[in-house]
């Protein structure tokens, strides 16, 4: 079955506006979905790896990218395709307390 990567975006103040039983619900949701055997977690502190032309490793504290909101967590999940990979993230925290999740088909290599 098809793997998706989720990528979570959202802050505190976007999740406080948020009616508490829509919260409720949305973290239930992520329990199903786990329990169903995604897996998800909230993102920790990043560093940048680079290794151009194989002539030594050099680290970077911190994010490559930026995003209006802040990166809350990832995830991957199997689903038939992309439609069912939506709907399966549509009723998670990000999504329905004001932030946004994108959902990346992962493509083997």
């Amino acid at each position: 079955m098809p793997k998706f990567i989720t990528i979570g975006y959202g802050d505190r103040a976007g999740y406080d506006r948020t009616d508490p039983a829509v919260r409720d619900r949305a973290h239930a949701h992520d329990r199903e979905l786990i329990a169903g055997g995604a897996q998800a977690g909230v993102a920790g502190e990043p560093v940048q790896v680079r290794n151009h032309d194989g002539a030594g490793v050099r680290v970077t504290k911190g994010a490559f990218g930026s995003a209006p909101l802040p990166l809350a967590g990832f995830g991957i999940i199997e689903a038939a395709g992309l439609d069912e990979a939506i709907a399966m993230v549509a009723g998670t925290p990000c999504a329905v307390a004001q932030g946004v999740v994108e959902v990346w088909p992962l493509q083997e290599s």
